[in-house]
């Protein structure tokens, strides 16, 4: 297994331009430079080292300072690669744009991803290790050898074999969601500007914060953005189109008690603590994610803290079919009942909110969305999967909000875990993919 150190060593030793520089003829005759991997490879190791974990526990966008610090870097670099109106607004929000070619009065493009990694596992001094001409065999990670990638909790690891893969050590998550997404759209606007034989419309870059506790496009400027339809790059695998999403609501249950010394605590003492358990008990284990898959929803309680005086769980709502969350808030409601009664004195307090709508029924507004992303997956010769996703991405509200959003592969996989890893091969597949897009959209 390679360190960071030894990759960006052998990287030095070899020029950026004798990576994979190989052709692949289109059916329009347009020919299709591959994206430089070890370029995306660079950007993405830098990207997963700077902690942009999110943090729903304040009110700030963004709610980490590392955010600021990797858009600043993506505008840098923007800047050098010779892309155009590049900024980062006073929310670190981040936009660009590659000038059309040949293709002015084409519709505007859109690509987005977002620079924070969830909460729910350490962000922090991520070390990367890149694994080339894997062996496709279970994986025991450096750093925590303890964790081990499968083939049994993982059926595309063996998959990957003979590819470039990317893992953390073990100690923390890898980042690739959606890390991976932010270097692909900057390797496909590399690409863009160095390929003068690409033919495409006007190309919109935006990068998100705090997609991960809900409040990615919070504030996205849709006017400024000016683009007829967006691609995010938060996806798993690849040739994936993910046309649907999750409906998502977010239940902050709070558990009011009384604290006292426990010496002289009979009769007194109302533990918020008890009472958080015996709600979280009476959640239906039948609608918990461990036990639902496809198009089943569940309710998923992922974070506690407090004490005696006042315990908090979060709760997470979720659902294919959107009227259900109103069903599934009813359950917490009575779960919160049945424990108040269950723990004499408590008092539990229920707030739900909004997060996130479906895609689908936006996306049924403007199929092209869709379609042409499934064209140009035949245009490089592979058939994309039409998928739901079991979760839901910053083009989840871009298209509740009118911009048609559908959600591309990006090579991830087991994200949002010390067992996260990202495939280098299925980036530059996503690469690939974008730019079959643009340059359909250009004919539209």
């Amino acid at each position: 297994m390679q360190s960071v150190a030894q990759v960006t060593s052998s990287t030095d030793q070899r020029s950026l331009a004798d990576s994979v520089t190989s052709m692949h003829l289109l059916p329009n005759n347009i020919a299709l430079k591959s994206m430089n991997a070890e370029r995306l490879l660079t950007r993405f190791l830098q990207y997963v080292q700077i902690d942009t974990t999110a943090n729903d526990a304040v009110s700030d966008y963004p709610s980490s300072p590392g955010q600021l610090e990797l858009g600043q870097l993506v505008v840098q670099q923007l800047q050098e690669m010779g892309a155009s109106n590049v900024s980062q607004d006073r929310h670190g929000i981040v936009m660009a744009t590659i000038p059309a070619h040949d293709r002015p009065h084409a519709p505007v493009v859109a690509f987005n991803a977002h620079f924070d990694t969830s909460p729910e596992t350490s962000g922090k001094q991520v070390r990367p290790q890149v694994i080339r001409n894997f062996d496709g065999q279970d994986l025991s990670l450096p750093g925590d050898r303890t964790q081990v990638i499968t083939a049994a909790t993982c059926a595309e690891l063996p998959l990957a074999k003979g590819q470039t893969i990317v893992t953390s050590d073990g100690t923390t998550l890898l980042g690739g969601d959606d890390k991976a997404g932010v270097a692909i759209i900057m390797e496909l606007a590399n690409t863009l500007l160095e390929s003068r034989e690409i033919l495409h419309g006007p190309v919109r870059l935006l990068f998100t914060c705090d997609e991960e506790i809900g409040r990615g496009v919070r504030h996205v400027d849709l006017e400024r953005l000016a683009a007829d339809v967006c691609y995010t790059f938060d996806g798993g695998g690849r040739d994936t189109v993910d046309h649907e999403t999750f409906s998502a609501d977010l239940a902050t249950v709070t558990i009011r008690g009384v604290n006292i010394h426990p010496s002289i605590a009979k009769g007194k003492m109302c533990n918020a603590v008890r009472g958080l358990c015996e709600l979280v008990m009476r959640l239906p284990r039948d609608l918990a994610p461990e036990t639902t898959d496809k198009r089943q929803g569940f309710l998923h309680p992922y974070s506690i803290e407090g004490g005696v005086a006042q315990s908090q769980v979060r709760i997470l709502l979720r659902d294919f079919d959107t009227a259900k969350l109103t069903e599934h808030a009813a359950v917490i409601h009575r779960a919160a009942r049945e424990a108040e009664q269950a723990v004499a004195g408590i008092r539990i307090d229920v707030e739900i909110r909004k997060q996130y709508r479906n895609m689908a029924e936006g996306l049924a507004k403007d199929p092209r969305a869709v379609n042409l992303a499934v064209e140009a997956h035949k245009r490089l010769g592979r058939e994309a999967q039409l998928s739901i996703v079991r979760g839901g991405t910053d083009g989840s509200q871009l298209t509740e909000k009118g911009l048609p959003c559908p959600n591309l592969s990006s090579g991830q996989h087991n994200i949002h875990s010390p067992l996260e890893w990202a495939s280098l091969d299925e980036m530059v597949a996503a690469c690939e993919v974008g730019i079959a897009i643009v340059q359909r959209w250009g004919e539209a």
